[in-house]
């Protein structure tokens, strides 16, 4: 074989090796570049429920027992009743989508009356930290049992017609608009959310 030959042979059979190389490392950028898939709508609520069940238990616990009775104005909502509603809706909006409290709690389906006869109950400090507690618990594991097929399913609440996803938007709106309540409640009071950094 004359060298020009050899020469243009080597040539080719390294260029035709070096294909499935650039191939693969072509194929290995194209992946890197693709968008990794948006997480589920469900784990990102569960992500926000979980900071706001962070936030609100540790207000519970930071504004004193003898605080509790305090209302900014007659006809509103004393940081106790608060926090007893926020656990009443705990296990109620969670009822509406189809699973049932203790029955201890006597809440069922998306009957707010039965809410509102929980939120009347005389509790204590201690026994409205742990109802609260037991709430969360109840919230996260209906939240998490949620399968994706079942959010644009159709529910009855608050006599209307919702989606499933409609109703755990809901869950996540209304604990952040408690939290906000309990926020001002607790500097009303001289409480510094155990949180904040500022002061």
């Amino acid at each position: 074989m004359r060298p020009t030959v050899r020469y243009t042979f080597v040539l080719a059979l390294a260029a035709s090796a070096a294909l499935p190389a650039a191939a693969i490392a072509q194929g290995a950028a194209a992946a890197a570049a693709k968008p990794a898939a948006a997480p589920s709508i469900t784990s990102d609520l569960m992500g926000d429920i979980a900071q706001a069940e962070r936030k609100i238990m540790a207000l519970a616990k930071a504004i004193p027992a003898d605080k509790w009775d305090w209302r900014p104005a007659p006809g509103t909502r004393s940081i106790g009743e608060v926090l007893k509603h926020v656990a009443a809706d705990n296990y109620l909006l969670p009822a509406a989508v189809g699973s049932a409290p203790d029955a201890a709690t006597g809440i069922k389906g998306d009957d707010y009356k039965t809410a509102e006869a929980f939120e009347k109950r005389a509790m204590d400090h201690a026994t409205t930290i742990a109802e609260l507690e037991k709430s969360f618990a109840h919230l996260r594991g209906t939240l998490q049992g949620t399968t994706e097929a079942r959010l644009a399913e159709s529910i009855p609440l608050f006599g209307r017609q919702v989606t499933v996803q409609r109703t755990w938007i809901l869950t996540a709106t209304h604990l952040h608009e408690h939290l906000g309540q309990l926020i001002a409640y607790a500097r009303s009071n001289g409480v510094v959310p155990p949180w904040s950094q500022g002061g």
